[in-house]
């Protein structure tokens, strides 16, 4: 049962979901460039602007530091997830794989110029500090964010450990921008938590997916059996404010709860992209009752896990709406050095539903709730979602993508949820509410 391999799902990618990614070479065969004609006259007009910044600008600029500008621009143009990574970038994308990197804590992408919070990292300096998925950063010390890429603002968040950086922050419902000062530290993720929430019923909390994850949470629920003295009659598994991470990892945590069943499959512009990945025998709690939590800061692998237990109706998905990242980037190294994050796929649920720019809908939709008084309930703030990304991928159908536009515009429900990691009060409603839930699935289970 908890000892079925599931090696061969890990490291078997170049491909990637969310912000942690695995590493590529030649993921994708190289499209015949015979078959298509230069564009001669764009080209020119390339030469003719480099010429010209190196004759007119104020400041002399190297050829290398243009061409590795154009190569940026090319790549960022194309949508908010595919960009150029430089040796040293490149470098440290590798040890952010691992779960040790250094930093604030937070998985970012930018909106219209500025950094947008996709999700803080639980136990970091920016979960701790009181950083929220949806917050809008404007300003770092005293440098505004305005004008600067996404590379460059990440620079600038990371630096020595010990030493303290100021957030200047815009909040959907706060009246004015907001300082939060971060002391930087090494982030070290431990992505996988556990507890019993009550005798038969444990918890895991997955904050990102990382190599280790599958192997991590299978030795979770042992612990979990092995604290309760008998096997569990329910668990809570939560990804909320899950950014996602390494694709194995997704297929291998829903695969942790599958007997048999397509888990997702992706499709491309080129054969090598039409990938699909199945399950394997073995459920890691024998088909005990099952409540899966999202919100708005559950993007990409979260939406994988999310999206094929659904279909499958292995469980309850509880919470409110996903973040909407339904994109495959592969990290493909340059020759030259350093490499380029491209986007090269769609991902798909087992029913064939595409997330991206839509996310997955809960079954039973809880939004935030606690005993302090908000300013703004949540119905009323609009969400970060894939969709209101400048630039986004298209969802890939016609009409899909136009109901999706017409959604991300008129959307008002947002979930901030401040993710209590392994807390269980009146504070957390959604995981107060999924006991409750866990706890009467049981019950119906055991009378048939």
């Amino acid at each position: 049962m908890l000892a079925k391999t599931r090696t061969s799902l890990l490291i078997i990618l170049g491909m990637v979901l969310g912000a942690s990614l695995t590493l590529g070479q030649g993921v994708f065969a190289l499209r015949d460039s015979s078959a298509e004609s230069m564009p001669l006259n764009e080209l020119r007009n390339l030469t003719d602007v480099l010429t010209r910044i190196k004759k007119n600008y104020v400041e002399e600029v190297s050829d290398k530091e243009l061409l590795e500008n154009a190569i940026r621009g090319m790549l960022t143009g194309l949508d908010p997830h595919s960009s150029f990574l430089n040796e040293e970038e490149f470098k440290e994308l590798k040890i952010g794989t691992t779960g040790q990197f250094g930093g604030l804590g937070i998985e970012v992408s930018m909106e219209d110029g500025f950094v947008k919070v996709v999700s803080p990292i639980d136990d970091t300096p920016a979960q701790k500090a009181g950083v929220q998925s949806g917050d809008l950063i404007i300003r770092l010390d005293d440098q505004p964010v305005k004008g600067l890429t996404l590379n460059d603002a990440v620079k600038i968040m990371r630096g020595k450990p010990g030493t303290d950086i100021l957030l200047t922050i815009a909040r959907e419902g706060a009246g004015k921008p907001l300082k939060i000062k971060v002391t930087r530290a090494i982030i070290r993720v431990n992505s996988v938590k556990r507890r019993l929430l009550d005798e038969d019923f444990g918890y895991v909390r997955i904050s990102s997916f990382q190599v280790k994850t599958t192997t991590s949470l299978l030795e979770a629920i042992e612990e979990l059996i092995e604290e309760n003295k008998k096997p569990l009659k329910g668990l809570v598994l939560d990804l909320r404010n899950n950014p996602g991470g390494v694709l194995s990892a997704a297929v291998g945590v829903s695969d942790a709860f599958l007997n048999k069943g397509l888990i997702v499959y992706t499709e491309g512009r080129v054969s090598d992209s039409e990938l699909r990945y199945n399950a394997t025998p073995g459920d890691a709690i024998d088909g005990a009752a099952l409540i899966l939590l999202i919100n708005g800061g559950s993007a990409s692998a979260s939406e994988i896990v999310a999206g094929a237990l659904q279909d499958h109706k292995r469980a309850v998905i509880l919470g409110t709406k996903s973040f909407g990242k339904g994109s495959v980037q592969t990290i493909q190294e340059l020759n030259g050095g350093g490499a380029v994050k491209l986007t090269t796929a769609r991902y798909y649920t087992p029913s064939g539903r595409s997330i991206q720019a839509e996310g997955i809908e809960p079954d039973i939709k809880v939004a935030r709730l606690t005993l302090e008084k908000q300013k703004k309930s949540a119905d009323e703030i609009k969400p970060l979602t894939e969709a209101n990304l400048n630039g986004h991928l298209t969802n890939g159908n016609a009409d899909n993508d136009e109901q999706n536009k017409e959604a991300a515009d008129k959307s008002s429900e947002k979930d901030k949820t401040e993710d209590k990691g392994t807390n269980l009060d009146e504070e957390d409603y959604a995981l107060y509410e999924a006991l409750n839930m866990l706890k009467g699935l049981s019950i119906l289970q055991a009378s048939h």
